[in-house]
């Protein structure tokens, strides 16, 4: 069994023991879509966001974009359940090269992200009759997949980085706030302030969202995605690479 098929299986048989962890990861976003979504459209009546687009399926890429980031927050955390049992030291010895140890972590969570990204589109098109561009579907699974090993690289480095649970929840929650409401996904930039929209621009969610958007239902400038397409990947790829120099530094 190679070491990132061994990582794979490993994360497997962790998951399996605890249900409430998939059930967080795979539909806790999802209530957002039904909730949230289904809400602003039947309390304000907001007009259309373009041609025969409403409110459940602007935010749809918001829920998508969402799961993500939060599917890469919790499985980050592992990292200190693995230090506190020892597990973790006990890893680094293993005849297997850091980059392999991060990539079968990573691997598992696109599974899952994949997997939830199936089921709330399911959902949104069976239940809130949202239209798909279907064409578009391997680039938003493409775009899904990269959200989801971006943030799970960029949140392993603090988790590594970092020695207090408590402190980690702390720097996660700031996160959870700052990049997800100073973003485009609830809601259209266009109408924000100057401000807001420049911190937006510059969030990697939205990024991310914007690139879900228009794979899913077409919406987005193609010059504006292209560059942050360009900014997304830039994002993971760093984030690898620090994530695997701060593996380096343990032990």
């Amino acid at each position: 069994m190679g070491p990132i098929r061994a990582i794979l299986y490993r994360e497997w048989k962790i998951r399996a023991t605890n249900g409430a962890f998939i059930f967080w990861d795979m539909f806790y976003p999802l209530f957002y879509l039904l909730v949230f979504g289904v809400g602003v459209n039947a309390a304000l009546d907001p007009p259309p966001l373009g041609a025969n687009v409403n409110y459940d399926s602007f935010f749809l890429a918001g829920v998508l974009g969402m799961a993500s980031f939060g599917i890469a927050a919790n499985s980050s955390w592992s990292f200190f359940l693995d230090r506190d049992n020892g597990i973790f030291y006990e890893m680094l010895t293993y005849p297997m090269r850091r980059s392999e140890y991060l990539l079968g972590k990573v691997l598992f969570n696109v599974c899952i992200g994949m997997l939830q990204t199936t089921i709330t589109l399911a959902i949104g098109c069976l239940l809130l009759k949202i239209r798909l561009l279907w064409q578009l579907l391997p680039l938003l699974a493409l775009t899904a997949v990269a959200g989801t090993a971006g943030w799970f690289f960029f949140y392993s480095i603090f988790a590594l980085k970092i020695r207090r649970n408590d402190l980690f929840n702390s720097v996660t929650s700031v996160f959870y706030f700052v990049f997800l409401f100073a973003s485009s996904m609830f809601y259209p930039l266009g109408p924000l302030p100057r401000w807001f929209r420049i911190t937006a621009l510059a969030n990697p969610i939205t990024w991310e969202v914007d690139l879900l958007r228009y794979s899913s239902i077409g919406i987005g400038a193609p010059k504006q995605l292209a560059l942050e397409s360009i900014g997304f990947v830039t994002f993971a790829l760093a984030s690898f690479a620090y994530a695997v120099r701060s593996l380096r530094e343990q032990g």
